[in-house]
């Protein structure tokens, strides 16, 4: 293979195709599961009770996913890459099968940390293994590959939930999942028979140290923010939610300060530097987001009877604008980026914000029209947003930088869905699921993160000034 032309028929004859796409699975497992959640959650709910918990569906399953993708890619130091996804592969099952057999909301809960454990872990060692298993020359197309996976599986994953509810049973999604990762487990030992994959890394160098302390903040602190929404009661919830926030400032303060194993570049929100405008947005519009995905179908089936596999399209339709539009903006000349971020920004914003007058209303095509302004900003301003971060960080954060955006979306889902809880529970979910509760918490749920928008609106806008643009070289 020369340059940087890739020779399918000679990949798929040394059999590097089919493993390349046989880890890709892992991504297609994880990614397609996150998003289903959303379209099963009204017949979960109807079947468990326990609607107070249901921010804690996303809030947990992102932890695990964090922890586990920051646990594996130090993993393959000391363990073998293909041990280390086999045994990935089947907690991933495990929490499936705890998930599709769950007698209550709880032990639910318990499968869906599990989960994320497996999933977050499948992601981070498909991208380990691409840069362990195949040249160095084809990485671009490799990954190119696996972020269209990505894109496939997040407008799948609704529709899948939709189908499953209304021919089978939500217990038969997760059911399918089980077998998925079981049958992934046992082909890893098949499949990953090269060397690279049987040997750990811990020749090429020693593994950065695992940021236990600063990770383990962020647990306690989204579990406590959880916790606060759960039986709402002024002081106590207040507490915990407090301690909560504490928590999470904590955490991003240990980070700074061990740079052996930091998660995140320097100057993280700093509002001087085009970093810290952008990773603001990114916080901002990941937490301010994540109640559509949570609580659309819920609410929508509910207060207006739309059928789940409506909800599936428009959740579908959202994931597949954001795709569109970041293959046509990708092009774009880089003198227009900062416009077309805050462009992107204001999309999103309008879009977070419309949902709180058209969900109560029930008018599906506004709720659609919502969903892909709402989309299509994340498509529009993300691609170049990303760009910004990392041309903006010190020369020896850029890569930090690269792994920063992800982990920081999935950081606010987590906190994002356990504040929506807070909000729902407070404005009518805490005593039950019901028509009257939903109209409450339907028009509050989205207006509470209206102000996480204009922040977002004013970091891409700041990103957007000369005087905050001219830092990005100094950076």
């Amino acid at each position: 293979m020369g340059g940087n032309k890739v020779d399918w028929r000679a990949l798929w004859a040394s059999g590097d195709l089919a493993r390349f796409c046989f880890i890709s699975l892992g991504i297609l497992l994880h990614a397609t599961n996150e998003t289903m959640i959303a379209t099963i959650m009204p017949a979960m709910v109807g079947d468990l009770a326990g609607v107070e918990f249901v921010g804690w569906s996303l809030a947990v399953y992102e932890l695990g996913a964090i922890v586990a993708g920051a646990a594996a890619g130090r993993l393959v130091s000391y363990v073998a890459l293909r041990s280390n996804m086999m045994v990935a592969a089947l907690l991933y099952a495990v929490g499936a099968l705890v998930c599709a057999t769950a007698p209550s909301m709880p032990a639910f809960l318990a499968g869906r940390l599990i989960e994320g454990l497996g999933g977050g872990a499948l992601v981070s060692l498909a991208f380990v293994s691409v840069e362990r298993l195949f040249p160095r020359n084809i990485w671009p197309q490799l990954f190119g590959i696996m972020s269209a996976i990505w894109g496939v599986a997040a407008f799948s994953g609704p529709l899948l939930g939709a189908i499953m509810v209304d021919l089978l049973s939500w217990r038969w999604a997760f059911g399918a999942f089980t077998l998925g990762g079981a049958a992934m487990a046992l082909a890893s030992f098949i499949v990953l028979d090269t060397l690279g994959a049987k040997r750990p890394q811990a020749a090429t160098g020693t593994a950065p140290p695992f940021p236990y302390l600063a990770l383990g903040c962020l647990a306690i602190s989204v579990v406590l923010i959880a916790t606060a929404g759960v039986d709402i009661a002024l002081l106590r919830s207040s507490l915990l939610l407090g301690l909560g926030l504490v928590g999470l400032a904590l955490f991003f303060r240990v980070d700074a300060l061990r740079p052996g194993s930091r998660l995140f570049p320097s100057q993280l929100f700093s509002w001087r530097s085009p970093l810290g405008n952008g990773m603001t947005m990114v916080a901002a519009f990941s937490v301010a987001t994540c109640t559509f995905a949570i609580y659309g179908p819920l609410l929508l089936t509910t207060l207006h009877g739309v059928p789940i596999l409506t909800t599936g399209y428009i959740i579908a339709a959202e994931s597949i604008a954001w795709s569109i539009l970041s293959i046509l903006v990708a092009n774009a000349p880089l003198e227009r980026e900062r416009v077309i971020i805050v462009i992107g920004a204001l999309m999103i914003a309008t879009g977070l914000a419309g949902f709180a007058y058209t969900i109560p209303a029930g008018s599906i095509p506004l709720i659609l029209l919502c969903a892909l302004l709402q989309g299509g900003g994340f498509g529009v301003a993300w691609p170049f947003l990303t760009r910004v971060i990392v041309a903006s960080a010190r020369g020896d954060e850029q890569t930090i930088a690269s792994a920063a955006v992800p982990t920081m979306q999935r950081i606010g889902y987590a906190v994002g869905a356990a504040l929506a809880g807070i909000v729902a529970n407070a404005s009518g979910f805490s005593g039950g699921l019901n028509r009257e509760a939903a109209a409450g918490v339907a028009g509050w749920l989205f207006l509470a993160f209206v102000p996480l928008g204009i922040v977002g609106c004013i970091a891409a806008l700041r990103i957007a000034l000369p005087s905050v643009r001219s830092q990005e070289a100094v950076g």
